[in-house]
């Protein structure tokens, strides 16, 4: 069936669809990653975004019931350049045209997303639409410049649980897949806030001595406190922060109560609780091979990233330092607070997708408890 990318500036790419047909629209974004497009597709933080990956074939690895990384699919459509329906691997149980036509996510393949990756990254990121139904440019073209954009969204909210839970599964395993760990083997008690909260995250925790209760996103800083935890953890999610003013307001109340640790939509939350300002940034950085250097080490990691908005450094004056920066574009990614003991990064060291090298700050977290108890 023949499908339509069209974007918000008048630019057309014919494919053909696969996934679940009709028409989905949202902001049109490229990820570099090579491998994991299904953690990529169960990320939360994609919600209300149409994911490219600039890999050429994607789907060859199927999907397994194991790599998932939340409840849902929550992106609004997955472009691809060359779908490869024939999968192959061990643990795979149905293919990613069906898991993606069971969640009702628009798919189209066979456009050049070389072309499309270069005019997003010259001419930033944009709203679009792909549509199997209407085959009339203008009328992709007008959808496309009529979608809200990101910034000013809200998007955490429409992600995050509905009640605390409690978690308990740890990193996964060859021998044993995802363990159930007894809490009473468990030192420190966590509180994760959840803004659209990736499962390995949790594992992560889990694998580094913490209890973790899971909380939704309007949990006020009361009740967190009055849970008596060792340490407070803000989570990734999608969307713009600056209008989430009333979670800004709560981790406000948190500060210099308990050690603070922040992923992604967690550290710009924190940036701007802190007083500080965010930004939207071209085009974002999304991949599993980003560069990042840790400025306490002067160390250089290869990261995962998912966003489109970064700290502003300067607007945080005396309250934080610079912990972690981006060697592509120089943005923040990651602040430590001058005094207390509090820190956030922009990527994700939990690696699903991407590369380990950041997984000592979860460590870091554990550290930082200890001191503090």
């Amino acid at each position: 069936m023949k499908a339509i990318l069209a974007l918000a500036d008048g630019r057309i790419f014919e494919g053909t669809s696969f996934g679940a047909g009709g028409e989905a629209c949202g902001e049109v974004v490229f990820n570099t990653a090579m491998t994991g497009y299904q953690e990529v597709l169960t990320d939360p933080s994609y919600k209300g975004q149409m994911v490219t990956m600039t890999y050429t074939q994607i789907g060859n690895t199927g999907i397994n019931p194991e790599d998932i990384e939340s409840r849902s699919l929550f992106l609004s459509g997955f472009i691809v350049r060359e779908y490869q329906e024939c999968y192959s691997n061990w643990r795979a149980s149905m293919s990613l045209d069906a898991y993606l036509k069971e969640n009702g996510v628009v798919g189209i393949q066979g456009i050049d997303t070389r072309a499309l990756t270069r005019h997003l990254r010259d001419k930033g990121a944009q709203n679009g639409v792909i549509s199997t139904t209407d085959r009339d440019h203008k009328s992709l073209i007008a959808k496309a410049a009529a979608i809200h954009s990101m910034a000013g969204l809200d998007l955490a909210s429409g992600v995050s649980c509905d009640k605390p839970y409690h978690w308990s599964e740890g990193v996964w395993t060859l021998e044993n897949g995802y363990p159930q760990v007894d809490a009473s083997t468990l030192k420190y008690k966590v509180v994760a806030y959840d803004f659209g909260i990736k499962y390995n995250i949790l594992r992560c925790l889990v694998d580094a001595g913490c209890d973790v209760t899971v909380v939704p996103a309007n949990f006020s800083a009361a009740d967190v406190l009055a849970m008596n935890p060792d340490g407070i953890f803000l989570s990734n999610g999608p969307g713009d922060p600056e209008p989430l003013v009333a979670v800004q307001e709560e981790i406000r109340k948190l500060v210099g109560k308990k050690p603070i640790f922040g992923i992604c939509l967690g550290h710009q939350l924190l940036g701007l609780a802190l007083g500080g300002k965010t930004m939207k940034l071209p085009f974002g950085n999304h991949g599993s091979n980003l560069p990042v250097m840790d400025m306490s080490t002067r160390k250089v990691e290869i990261t995962a990233q998912n966003h489109g908005f970064a700290v502003d450094l300067d607007s945080l004056g005396d309250a934080a330092c610079l912990g972690h920066e981006n060697l592509n574009d120089q943005t923040v990614e990651g602040i430590s607070h001058c005094t207390l003991p509090i820190f956030s990064v922009q990527h994700h060291p939990e690696a699903s997708p991407g590369p380990h090298d950041s997984q000592y700050l979860f460590g870091r977290f554990v550290e930082m408890m200890e001191k503090n108890r």
